[in-house]
């Protein structure tokens, strides 16, 4: 972006003191190369609450103002999603992972399932679905979807479990019907059915701070998350995802991530699919 088309100063030392605060709280590594995209996500907001100053911004984070630095991480982390996002996922859950669970686990008939950075619920909602469809001729199965992100604002949006409705193009007509209610003052909105909002639990999580639940968990996604951190977090990361998953447990990650050269502790089962080693 041109200087000159900013509205406000937006300095080298404006954009390294966000930088090393986001990277510092968040994990998430903000390069040069990503100087404009934080001035474009932060200007309004300095723009309403500090007549444009990023000098006066930057000195409310440093004086440690909570809500400004709960806006600045929510302006700022990514939340890029879609229902049944990289389907193959899905689907061998289907095939796969839920017919070996119903063996694996035929004694507890529990199982858990992990969203890490799930965003506006998109990834929840469409393991829920899975799970309603494998299991809701299953009555005596205890099957759970535990939802976390960082964001307070995208939790907030997933856990009403309401969204445009074209955000629904993957589905059929049947199969939006079976899933959503659509609005009746607003009809662009649709809402998720409560039987699968049942399903899922949203809580606030910071994957850099301690993991607070006990788990175990049977299968954790945590995908398109740690491409922002760097090796050493990634590293750190997995090693607690590991010590929440079962042996043999699921680990879905994003198509464009990998843990080749990041954990032993999972082994490769294609498609981004990996299973921790017993």
């Amino acid at each position: 972006m041109d200087r000159t088309a900013r509205e406000f100063e937006f300095s080298d030392r404006h954009f390294s003191k966000i930088s090393a605060f986001v990277t510092a709280h968040t994990g998430i590594l903000l390069p040069p190369a990503k100087k404009d995209m934080v001035y474009s996500r932060l200007s309004k907001h300095v723009r309403k609450l500090f007549q444009g100053s990023f000098d006066t911004f930057c000195d409310a984070i440093e004086n440690g103002d909570d809500e400004i630095k709960e806006l600045l991480i929510n302006a700022i982390t990514t939340n890029l999603t879609a229902f049944f996002r990289e389907k193959h996922h899905f689907d061998y859950l289907k095939q796969y992972v839920f017919p070996e669970l119903m063996l694996k686990n035929k004694t507890t008939k529990r199982i858990r399932i992990w969203s890490a950075g799930c965003s506006t619920g998109e990834e929840p909602y469409s393991l829920a679905i899975c799970l309603h469809e494998f299991f809701n001729d299953k009555k005596d199965w205890d099957v759970k979807v535990l939802a976390t992100d960082l964001d307070a604002n995208v939790l907030e949006q997933a856990a009403s479990g309401i969204y445009a409705i074209e955000r629904l193009t993957q589905f059929s007509e049947n199969e939006k019907k079976s899933w959503f209610t659509r609005g009746k003052v607003n009809t662009d909105l649709v809402k998720v059915k409560s039987f699968l909002q049942k399903y899922i639990v949203f809580k606030r999580l910071n994957l850099l701070h301690t993991f607070p639940m006990r788990g175990p968990f049977d299968v954790i996604f945590c995908r398109n998350v740690i491409i922002y951190f760097d090796k050493a977090t990634q590293r750190d990361l997995f090693h607690r995802f590991a010590e929440k998953i079962l042996p043999g447990g699921y680990m879905f990650i994003g198509h464009s991530e990998t843990l080749f050269n990041i954990s032993e502790q999972f082994v490769s089962v294609g498609n981004t699919i990996y299973r921790r080693q017993s």
